[in-house]
């Protein structure tokens, strides 16, 4: 029969807009001021540092909300941003430099709706606010590493030159002193030098060459710094899965970071401001030497090798020279291994891989040192008031060289598997080509203003108020009907951003709603209209009905198609609040065509389908 539904539809319909209005839900209770608190590399956050804060924040007489434990992390909610702040300051002087003390905003959402995974919508940074970073690439440190490429470049060239030197050592002006053993063997070195374009030499009176790096290259290199360290970083903020990051250069030596609606700031410091890498070593296994000696101070390394230390303090004496660095790792992955001790396995690039492979085949049943190598701050500061950074470096694994391998090969000696994982994602997402420190760190409020925010929402509330008045004047009862199909279809929306993991909301996604409140009753005019035309042309009401859903159908179809194609190109060409638009309009022309065809049809159906009627009064269409 005619403008009949069977029982399942309406079921459909009616746990579709539930489990929409139970996903948009969360979206009502708001965020608490929270502080999360993580454990620097190696060190765990667990019930005795749980008690530690809760000590803390007695002793300075600060009101928490909750403080839970959870995924080796401790998230405090407070009642203000004043407390936030007392909190943060509280805890960093007492926890120390083991731990990050970090801002967050914590879903204030009921146990009951986060048990079936709802959760609020992630919104931008000029809603919500979120995580703003300032980081300064390290240049001094960039162009250590720069001469420290140039003496093995030299060592190799010259070696292969047959040019005899006594030394190659840096000096106190960001320059190499080349001493050779006669003034023959200087000048056969300067004839090399002159077909070279990245040195600056000055011959010495004393058989020795000043080396300097040109001018041109040292500006390349410290554009080379950034560019990659930025991408590294952007590569590092993909690794925490964060929906449209803000990732960009500024300034000379300068980088932008800013994390919308992100759950652990605490993580994100972490991972983005590390300058974590490895380094492959040989160890020095020569018999003869004075261990005890050179331990004790009393004797000198020998030359080319130095010592370093295990996270125990067991020394380790390994040559100077790099077998091989991070720079070369492509992929690393974190696992548990057969006796449940954290592993990360390693896979090289072609040229490391070959590296590799040529030293374990050249140095079988050898020991070789892993080095994890960072940059921390060293508590002074420079003449420009910035954080001096020191290099620390730690061997975490030794072991013997038993079978030749190349690209592909597994680290251990890591502590903790929550270690093993963040080590994992360093490597994974790129060594820092110059060490970086974040020089600035603050949760940012709407960039727009609060002021500007309301607007947002009112213009929302106002289209809306438009479209259903305009509904109800024009067409009445069937008005009444595309009128709820509206408000369904807004909430449709908020749980369908709320549910999905890469959906932002930001201003601009507001707009695509407002368009969409304004476009969601286009469907229902067709269909209005089209009934009215039957009904002119002496279709009784059933059948008035029926055709005008049928017929209005091919071309609410066509107008919503072409739409969702240009949504579909906005979001595959743009970028940060343009995706967000189209995010949000791609959602709504969906949702509207649902309810304002199947809803609105669902309705009509429950309302005419079981009775005979002749006419429709004025007051229904």
């Amino acid at each position: 029969m005619l403008n009949r539904y069977p029982l399942w539809k309406y079921i459909m319909l009616v746990g579709i807009i539930l489990a929409g209005l139970i996903y948009a839900l969360p979206n009502i209770y708001g965020e608490d001021p929270a502080i999360q608190i993580s454990g620097s590399r190696g060190v765990t956050v667990d019930v005795q540092t749980q008690d530690l804060v809760k000590n803390v924040l007695e002793e300075n007489q600060i009101d928490s909300r909750s403080i839970a434990l959870e995924n080796n992390s401790i998230l405090i909610r407070v009642s203000s941003s004043d407390e936030q702040l007392r909190a943060k300051d509280a805890l960093t002087r007492a926890l120390g430099e083991n731990y990050i003390v970090a801002f967050n905003l914590a879903p204030a959402t009921p146990a009951w709706l986060s048990a079936i995974g709802a959760e609020p919508m992630k919104l931008g940074l000029d809603l919500r606010g979120g995580v703003h970073f300032l980081m300064e690439v390290d240049m001094t440190t960039a162009l250590d590493k720069l001469l420290e490429q140039a003496s093995e470049i030299l060592k190799s060239d010259f070696k292969e030159n047959k040019i005899t030197y006594t030394s190659i050592t840096k000096s106190g002006d960001d320059k190499l002193i080349v001493r050779f053993n006669d003034l023959n063997s200087r000048n056969i070195a300067l004839t090399y030098f002159a077909k070279l374009q990245n040195f600056v030499v000055e011959p010495q009176s004393d058989n020795t060459l000043l080396v300097g790096i040109s001018e041109a290259r040292l500006q390349q290199a410290k554009t080379d710094a950034v560019q990659q360290n930025t991408a590294i970083i952007r590569n590092r903020v993909n690794q925490l899965g964060v929906a449209e990051p803000i990732v960009q250069r500024q300034g000379a030596d300068r980088i932008v970071v800013e994390l919308p609606g992100i759950q652990d700031t605490a993580q994100a410091k972490q991972i983005l401001g590390a300058t974590a890498t490895l380094e492959f070593r040989q160890v020095n296994e020569t018999p003869s030497l004075d261990m005890v000696g050179i331990l004790s101070g009393k004797v000198k390394p020998p030359y080319g090798s130095e010592i370093k230390h295990q996270r125990d303090g067991t020394p380790v004496l390994m040559f100077k020279r790099t077998v091989l660095t991070g720079d070369h790792i492509v992929d690393a992955n974190s696992r548990l291994g057969q006796y449940s001790e954290p592993l990360v396995d390693i896979s090289l690039d072609s040229a490391g891989g070959k590296t590799m492979f040529n030293f374990t085949q050249n140095n079988k049943d050898k020991l070789m040192a892993t080095v994890f190598v960072e940059y921390k701050d060293s508590g002074q500061k420079d003449e420009n008031n910035r954080a001096i950074l020191e290099k620390s470096e730690e061997v975490i694994n030794v072991a013997r060289i038993r079978d030749i391998f190349s690209d592909r090969f597994q680290i251990s000696g890591i502590s903790t598997a929550e270690e093993a994982r963040q080590l994992s994602i360093l490597l994974r997402a790129g060594a820092l080509i110059a060490p970086i420190q974040i020089i600035e760190e603050r949760t940012v409020g709407p960039s727009m203003g609060q002021e500007n925010i309301i607007k947002g929402l009112e213009s929302c509330f106002w289209g809306l108020v438009i479209s259903v008045v305009f509904m109800l004047i024009v067409y009445r009862l069937f008005g009444v009907f595309a009128s709820l199909a509206v408000m369904a279809n807004l909430v449709l929306i908020v749980g369908i951003m709320s549910l999905l993991p890469g959906a932002t909301l930001s201003m601009p996604g507001i707009a695509g709603i407002v368009l969409t409140v304004g476009m969601a009753v286009d469907a229902n005019v067709l269909i209005n209209e089209r009934i009215k035309e039957e009904l002119r042309n002496g279709r009784s009401v059933q059948q008035a009905i029926s055709e005008g859903y049928a017929g209005a159908w091919n071309s609410i179809f066509d107008a919503n198609i072409t739409t969702l194609i240009t949504a579909a190109i906005l979001y595959a060409v743009g970028t940060g609040s343009i995706k967000g638009f189209a995010i949000t309009l791609g959602i709504g022309v969906l949702t509207s065509m649902f309810t304002s065809i199947v809803g609105t049809r669902a309705l009509v159906n429950l309302i005419y389908g079981k009775r005979r009627i002749n006419k429709l009064s004025v007051w229904e269409l």
